[in-house]
Parts: C-alpha cells; sequence; structure tokens
C-alpha cells in the first residue's frame, strides 16, 4: 500500500523531528529524509509530498493526516489502493461493454419525455449477433448524439434490416393519466408493452436490455397493476452505447418522433422547439393567444412547468 500526504511545513518540521531517531542514511533524489518505522517506509519530499509505503501505511499516515488538518483546515491524500480498485473498475466496466454488444438481443429505449411539445415514444428491437457489424457500419449508437439528419437517413436502412415495435403516446392521452402516473411509470408500461409484443414474435434471445431509468424493484413496482409482465430483464446506465438493440430503438423511436414533429409544424404552420426551455415558453404562449388554452391539453405535456409558465 502506498499514501500520499501532502504536508504543510508546520507538518514537515514536526516529521523531521519525530523521524530524526529513524532516519536511513541515504536519501532518495528530491527527498529531505527517508526513514524505516516498523513495516513502513516513510518518505518526505521537497515538494512537501510525505508519502508512506507498506503494509500498515495506513496506520502510519493517520497521525500525520489529522494532524495536517489541525494545521491547514483540509488534508490532500491519495491511496495507490483506491487508484487501484478504480483501474480495477474500469476494467470490469470495459468487459461489460463488450459483453452485451455481439449477441442476440431484445432492446427497448424511448424518446420525448423530456420535451414539452411531441409524443412520447418507446421501441423495442430485436438484433441479431451477425447484424451488429452492419449496423455499427451505419453509425449506430444513442440517437442523442447523432444529428437529426443522420437519424432521418439511416433509420430507413435499419427497419429494413432488423424486427422492431413501437408505442407512440400522444400528449392528449398522456395528459389523461399524468396526474395518476409519473413520467417514470408511464415509461415502464410502454417499455412492457413494446417487450411483450417483440418477445411474443422472437426465438434465440440471449439478453432483453432495457436503459436503467428506475432500479428494477422500483420498475417492477410500476408494473404491479398489469396483467402481463416481461421478465428476465436485465438493467444498465447508458444502454444504448454497449447494447445494439437499444441503440436501434433509440434512433427509431427518435425518428418517429421527428416524423410526428412534422406533423405538428404542418398543422400549426408553426415551428415547435423541442425540448423545455425559453422558446418553448414563447411558442407555447403564441399558440394559446391563437387557439386558447385548451390547445395545449392536445399537443403538449400539462404536467411540465412550462404549462404554468405560458399560462400566467
Amino acid at each position: 500500500m502506498t499514501i500520499t500526504v501532502k504536508t504543510s511545513e508546520k507538518t514537515r518540521e514536526m516529521m523531521k523531528e519525530f523521524y530524526e531517531e529513524l532516519k536511513r542514511e541515504k536519501t532518495p533524489p528530491y527527498a529531505v529524509f527517508q526513514a524505516v518505522d516498523g513495516d513502513t517506509v516513510v518518505t518526505l519530499y521537497e515538494s512537501g509530498k510525505a508519502v508512506f509505503q507498506g503494509v500498515d501505511a495506513d496506520l502510519a499516515s493517520d497521525y500525520w493526516v489529522e494532524t495536517e488538518k489541525i494545521h491547514s483546515g483540509s488534508v490532500e491524500v491519495t491511496n495507490s489502493d483506491n487508484k487501484k480498485k478504480e483501474e480495477k473498475k474500469k476494467e470490469v466496466n470495459s468487459i461489460d461493454n463488450n459483453k452485451y454488444m455481439f449477441v442476440n438481443s431484445v432492446g427497448s429505449d424511448e424518446v420525448g419525455t423530456g420535451d414539452y411539445f411531441g409524443p412520447i415514444v418507446v421501441t423495442a428491437s430485436y438484433v441479431k449477433r451477425e447484424d451488429v457489424s452492419y449496423l455499427k457500419e451505419l453509425g449506430c449508437g444513442d440517437s442523442k448524439k447523432i444529428t437529426d439528419e443522420k437519424i432521418l437517413e439511416i433509420t430507413p436502412k435499419i427497419i429494413k434490416k432488423i424486427k422492431y415495435k413501437s408505442l407512440i403516446l400522444s400528449n392528449l392521452d398522456y395528459n389523461k393519466n399524468h396526474d395518476k402516473y409519473n413520467m417514470n411509470k408511464v415509461k415502464a408500461i410502454l417499455h412492457n408493452k413494446v417487450l411483450l409484443s417483440m418477445m411474443e414474435e422472437t426465438n434465440n434471445v440471449d439478453y432483453i436490455i432495457v436503459d436503467e431509468f428506475a432500479k428494477p424493484f422500483v420498475y417492477y413496482n410500476y408494473l404491479k397493476d398489469s396483467k402481463n409482465v416481461q421478465r428476465g430483464i436485465t438493467f444498465i446506465t447508458k444502454a444504448e452505447d454497449k447494447n445494439m438493440a437499444v441503440a436501434c430503438s433509440s434512433i427509431i423511436s427518435r425518428y418517429l418522433f421527428l416524423k410526428e414533429y412534422e406533423k405538428l409544424n404542418n398543422n400549426y404552420h408553426i415551428k415547435f422547439p423541442k425540448g423545455a426551455g425559453n422558446e418553448v415558453d414563447k411558442v407555447g404562449r403564441e399558440l394559446v393567444e391563437k387557439y386558447g388554452k385548451d390547445i395545449l391539453e392536445k399537443i403538449a405535456k400539462l404536467s411540465f412547468k412550462n404549462t404554468e409558465r405560458i399560462l400566467n
């Protein structure tokens, strides 16, 4: 174990006195001293860094960490064990990233939950192992990292290659239940429906994957009143980057969302902004002035704070 403590001048003076009897004759380059304290080698460098190496390095450094806190109010400490754990974690994550890519999988993802205008679209896709490379070459990945122009270009090619099921929840239907269901429950219900539908037509599936928007026990709790629930799901954070079925679902959902937005633009002869920012409020006020406040129930998510800002 190696622990490094950044020390102030006061602490360094105390260390030099404390380790006087334990100092080695030879010191490493740029070191003030090096001492052996039981099973620990202590090296104080001119830079002010005190390095404790050995089995009991944590015990040997504790006193000086507390001393430095008294002198400076805070202390900078690094522990090689923590770094090794972090490196190991990165290595495991890297393995996990590949684990779910070249497989036969069903994955689902949604778009529109953060947009005041436009529907919520959820898609489940089935991707075979042998099609992953082709889809990678097309540029499939997280739809949030791909331009809308690219999505409109590659989605027709994707849907010719794979099976998918999509659901489009209009804002009119969303508003009928938003007082009973929070957004995550709405998402869970829609994900469950498209996954059940997809699995009815699919065999030879290694994994069913959902981009984790809720912990598994919370997700299944949202579905406690559903007659049929798809089980055996693997929940992964940032799943669009780790599984091609989820990536395709993300892109197809975005594609359908853009098509619905195009219909909105054409129906109301106005360019609807995406998201839920100031431009959205501005357009919302224009629509209310022209059509009355009831227009929002048809085309907007009333549960968003934008509604209050627009009406006020």
